[in-house]
C-alpha cells in the first residue's frame, strides 16, 4: 500500500488545486478588454460566468447580470455545470481522502482504507478534468471571437480567472493520480532467513540419511549363501 508521505503530499496537492479551482467561480476577470484613450485607458470591459461589468477611469464599476439561465449561450451554461460538478467532486474527494488515509487512523482494514484512497483520487482527478474543459471551452470561446474578422462585436482577451484555474485543475488531476498509482508496491522475493535454511538443510540430511537406511535394509536383506558340506564331492 501507498505510504504516508506520499498520500500527504498527494492530500496538500488535491486540496491546493481544488481551492484555486474554487476561486475562480466568483473571480470577476474571465475575459477581459479596454478601450485606451490618448493618455489613460477610458474603459475595462470584464466578464464571468454570472455577470458582465464596465469599469470606467475614475474606478466605478458598473455590472449587468445575465438576465436568464435559458437565453444565454450553451457555452456558458456548460461551463457553468462543470465548474459545479468540479467543486462538488473536489468536496467529496477531500472527504473520502481522509477517511481512507493512514495518517487519519479512521478504521478499518489496510486494503480497505486503500480502496477508499483509491475511490477520492478518482473523485479528484474527475473535478480536474471538468474544470480543465470548461477553462478550456470558454478560452476556445474567446480565442475564436478575438482573430474572427467577421465578429464586429466588443472583443475580449484571456482573464486571470483562466490561468489559476489551468494551474488548479492540475494540482488536483497531480493529487489524484498519486492517490490511484502510488497504491501498488512491487513485490519482493521473499528473503531465506537463518530458520529457513536451518530447515532446508535439516530436510535434505534427512533424505540422505532415509536413502543410506534403504541401501542398508537392502544389503542385509539378502541372506547369505550356505554351503552344504558335500558341495565338492
Amino acid at each position: 500500500m501507498a505510504n504516508m508521505g506520499s498520500e500527504i503530499v498527494a492530500f496538500i496537492l488535491a486540496v491546493c488545486g481544488w481551492i484555486l479551482v474554487c476561486s475562480t467561480l466568483p473571480t470577476d476577470y474571465w475575459k477581459v478588454s479596454s478601450i485606451d484613450g490618448t493618455v489613460i485607458t477610458t474603459a475595462t470591459y470584464w466578464a464571468n460566468l454570472w455577470k458582465t461589468c464596465v469599469t470606467d477611469s475614475t474606478g466605478v464599476s458598473n455590472c449587468k447580470d445575465f438576465p436568464s439561465m435559458l437565453a444565454l449561450d450553451a457555452y456558458i451554461q456548460v461551463c457553468r455545470g462543470l465548474m459545479i460538478a468540479a467543486v462538488c467532486l473536489g468536496f467529496f474527494g477531500s472527504i473520502i481522502v481522509l477517511v481512507g488515509m493512514k495518517c487519519t487512523k479512521v478504521g478499518g482494514t489496510e486494503r480497505t482504507n486503500g480502496k477508499i484512497t483509491f475511490c477520492g483520487g478518482i473523485s479528484y482527478i474527475l473535478s480536474g478534468l471538468s474544470s480543465v474543459i470548461a477553462y478550456s471551452w470558454y478560452a476556445n470561446r474567446i480565442t475564436a471571437e478575438f482573430f474572427d474578422p467577421l465578429y464586429i462585436e466588443q472583443k475580449y482577451e484571456l482573464g486571470a480567472a483562466l490561468f489559476i484555474g489551468w494551474a488548479g485543475s492540475s494540482l488536483s488531476i497531480l493529487g489524484g493520480a498519486i492517490f490511484c498509482f502510488s497504491l501498488s508496491e512491487p513485490k519482493q522475493p521473499p528473503r531465506l532467513g537463518y530458520g529457513t535454511a536451518a530447515s532446508v538443510f535439516s530436510s535434505r540430511t534427512k533424505a540422505y540419511k532415509d536413502a543410506g537406511d534403504v541401501r542398508s535394509a537392502k544389503s542385509t536383506a539378502i541372506p547369505p549363501k550356505q554351503f552344504d558340506k558335500n558341495v565338492y564331492v
